[in-house]
C-alpha cells in the first residue's frame, strides 16, 4: 500500500526537481540567466512541486494561459529542506500560517489522466520572506522542459499512455530527516 504523505521527487545527493509553470515572459529570461529574474516577483509567494504529473494537471499540460512553459528547477537539498522545516501546514491554525514563511499543502496526486489518487503529493509555498533566497541561492539550474511536457499530454490525450509514461521524469520516494517530517504529516 501506498503511504498517504510522502514526497516522491527526482533527487541526486546534492540536489532536488521541482517544476513550475511559467508564462514565456518569466520564464525565457530565467532559463537564459539561469536563476529567477525580473520580472519574475520577488514580492509574492511562489509555488513549487515536486510532483511532474501534479503539475501537468495544474497546467493542463502546459495549455492553460500563463502557464504555458513548464520549467525543471534544480535547487539544493539543504534549501528544500531549509524550506520544509520553517512550513506549516495550510490546513492547520491560521494564526501560525499567516506568519509562516514556507506554506506546505497536500493536494491529491494525479494519474496521468488527471484523475486524483489515493495518495497526496506535496505543494511548497516560498513565501515573500525566503523568496530572493529560493532565487538566487537555492536554485542551481533552470531547465525549460515544455516540450517534453506538451509531447507526453498529446501521447496520453491520443491513448498512448505506456509512450507517455517512459517519457515521464523519474521521481522515487525522498529521504527526509524525520524531524522536518514529523511537523508536515509526512509518511514513512
Amino acid at each position: 500500500m501506498v503511504s498517504q504523505r510522502q514526497i516522491r521527487a527526482d533527487f541526486d545527493a546534492r540536489t532536488i526537481v521541482v517544476y513550475q509553470a511559467y508564462a514565456p515572459a518569466v520564464a525565457e529570461p530565467a532559463v537564459r540567466a539561469q536563476r529567477f529574474v525580473p520580472p519574475f516577483s520577488f514580492s509574492r509567494m511562489t509555488w513549487i512541486k515536486p510532483s511532474f504529473r501534479w503539475l501537468m494537471h495544474r497546467s493542463n499540460w502546459a495549455g492553460k494561459s500563463g502557464q504555458t512553459r513548464i520549467l525543471a528547477v534544480r535547487i539544493t537539498r539543504k534549501g528544500w529542506e531549509e524550506a520544509l522545516a520553517r512550513a506549516v501546514l495550510t490546513t492547520g491554525d491560521p494564526a501560525r500560517l499567516a506568519d509562516a514563511e514556507v506554506h506546505v499543502q497536500w493536494d491529491p496526486e494525479r494519474s496521468l489522466r488527471g484523475a486524483a489518487l489515493n495518495h497526496y503529493s506535496i505543494q511548497v509555498g516560498v513565501g515573500r520572506s525566503l523568496v530572493r533566497t529560493y532565487a538566487e541561492e537555492w536554485v542551481t539550474q533552470i531547465t525549460d522542459i515544455t516540450l517534453q511536457a506538451v509531447k507526453i499530454g498529446r501521447l496520453v490525450q491520443s491513448g498512448q499512455s505506456a509512450k507517455a509514461q517512459r517519457l515521464l521524469p523519474p521521481e522515487r520516494l525522498y529521504p527526509l530527516p524525520a524531524t522536518i517530517g514529523a511537523h508536515l504529516s509526512v509518511d514513512g
